[in-house]
């Protein structure tokens, strides 16, 4: 038997730590919050991702009475980057959620579901996406998606 040990690595800032670029993507993250349609949650989730060209794009999550029909911001946001932009690499992302009438101590992460399509931007463009996670005592920085994902399914496995 062998034993393979997989570690993250996180670095956790106080918002006043950060770089000016990722306090910027961090507050529009948390701006859009507001515009989420969460009527059945109330957990409002806003994401805002830098691009190559400096250039900020944000979006909401998306809830449907329907559910699973809804989306979350991250899968939102990255495919209208990917879309409106369908040849500039991301280079960072932002997440940020608003509940009971505040932002969370903690930073969430993102599902599995948003996680495989943060994957698979980063291996479609080649380049690592910074992810940092919005919380009122700490923002985690990731140097990565795929570190949000390990032992990830990709494309690779297909061939």
């Amino acid at each position: 038997m062998e034993e393979r040990k997989i570690v993250t690595s996180v670095l956790v800032y106080s918002y006043d730590e950060l770089p000016e670029h990722y306090k910027l993507l961090v507050d529009e993250a948390k701006r859009v919050t507001k515009d989420a349609y969460a009527p059945y949650s109330k957990f409002q989730v806003g994401a805002a991702v830098l691009l190559e060209n400096d250039e900020i794009l944000s979006a909401t999550n998306q809830e449907n009475a329907a559910y699973p029909s809804g989306m979350c911001a991250e899968r939102v946001t990255m495919f209208y980057a990917n879309s409106k932009y369908p040849n500039l690499p991301p280079k960072a992302l932002a997440i940020a959620t608003f509940a009971d009438g505040d932002f969370l101590d903690e930073p969430i992460t993102p599902c599995g579901a948003c996680r495989q399509v943060l994957l698979e931007t980063e291996l479609r463009y080649g380049v690592n996406i910074n992810v940092l996670l919005y919380g009122k005592r700490g923002v985690y920085l990731l140097s990565s998606a795929k570190s949000l994902l390990p032992l990830s399914f990709d494309g690779s496995l297909l061939k």
